[in-house]
């Protein structure tokens, strides 16, 4: 099944993540604390987490991978968005962890500015992140993982962290070492935005929420279908990494059954070839 195969190849995005934040936070950590630098040190920290997030993302695509069974008829795709909905929150909390770190350290009093090869770590560790966002984009946006895409906010997170703290550290080098913290701070709140933009989208659809304009996309395709008079009802949710589509259409009464069913039949062909839909129930009635 196409569904299953499309999550298998997820896997490698989570792993890809995985093995770049294990280099990286160990790297960002050991020179943070030999160049001084707590923007840095709350870039590692936040990487050491991303780890946890990402073998939350790995666990959630292997659960949705097994097959439908007494209890779960429709199987276990939501699996992932429930991964997704973990990640969210690991995020949150290190988000807040880093901002009261960071802001109890801005009252510490002066410091010394870090050394400014922390600056030049900080981007080498941007663009890593850049390239791995890119990848897990691109994979999640291929096979429809809203797990894989939670890691890829992530990773973009990550980078325009790394990015905040090199600007934080270089502002340091002009005799203001309070930027190092500031820097630090804007870490943990880009954290924070991007754990809630990952748990607003999980959960709308953990609640079956669907965007509107994408089922009118859904509709008019329907609609032009032969032989469809009108459109009585349809709705759409997501279903892990696919999306599940039921309507009822009316059709003309005097059309035998085995007519309707052709409609029904072609109705779903064209949802598979214009919008990759392979789950829809059509229910044929008689217009009025």
């Amino acid at each position: 099944m196409k569904a299953y195969e499309d999550i298998k190849k997820g896997e490698r995005g989570a792993w890809v993540s995985i093995a770049a934040y294990l280099i990286l936070s160990a790297f960002k950590l050991f020179c943070g604390y030999l160049f001084s630098s707590s923007a840095l040190i709350a870039d590692g920290v936040n990487n050491l987490t991303d780890i946890v997030a990402s073998t939350a993302v790995l666990i959630g695509l292997r659960i949705s991978q097994k097959p439908p069974d007494k209890d779960h008829a429709y199987g276990h795709f939501r699996a992932e968005t429930v991964a997704a909905l973990v990640a969210s929150f690991i995020m949150a909390v290190v988000g807040i962890q880093v901002l009261v770190e960071a802001v109890r350290s801005l009252f510490e009093g002066s410091k010394a500015a870090p050394n400014l090869w922390a600056a030049g770590v900080a981007g080498i560790a941007a663009v890593a992140m850049l390239g791995v966002y890119r990848y897990n984009a691109r994979l999640s946006r291929k096979i429809n993982s809203q797990a894989l895409m939670a890691a890829a906010k992530d990773n973009l997170s990550d980078a325009l962290v790394s990015i905040g703290a090199a600007v934080g550290i270089i502002g340091a080098q002009f005799g203001l070492p309070w930027m190092d913290t500031v820097a630090a701070i804007a870490v943990g709140l880009i954290i924070c935005k991007t754990a809630w933009e990952i748990f607003r989208d999980s959960t709308h659809s953990l609640t079956d929420g669907f965007d509107e304009t994408r089922l009118s996309d859904f509709r008019s395709t329907i609609e032009r279908t032969p032989g469809v008079e009108n459109i009585r009802d349809m709705k759409a949710r997501i279903h892990g990494n696919h999306v599940l589509v039921d309507v009822v259409i009316e059709v003309d009464p005097q059309l035998s059954v085995t007519e309707g069913h052709k409609i029904s039949e072609s109705i779903e062909e064209r949802m598979v070839r214009k919008h990759n839909i392979m789950n829809i129930h059509v229910h044929v009635e008689p217009k009025e």
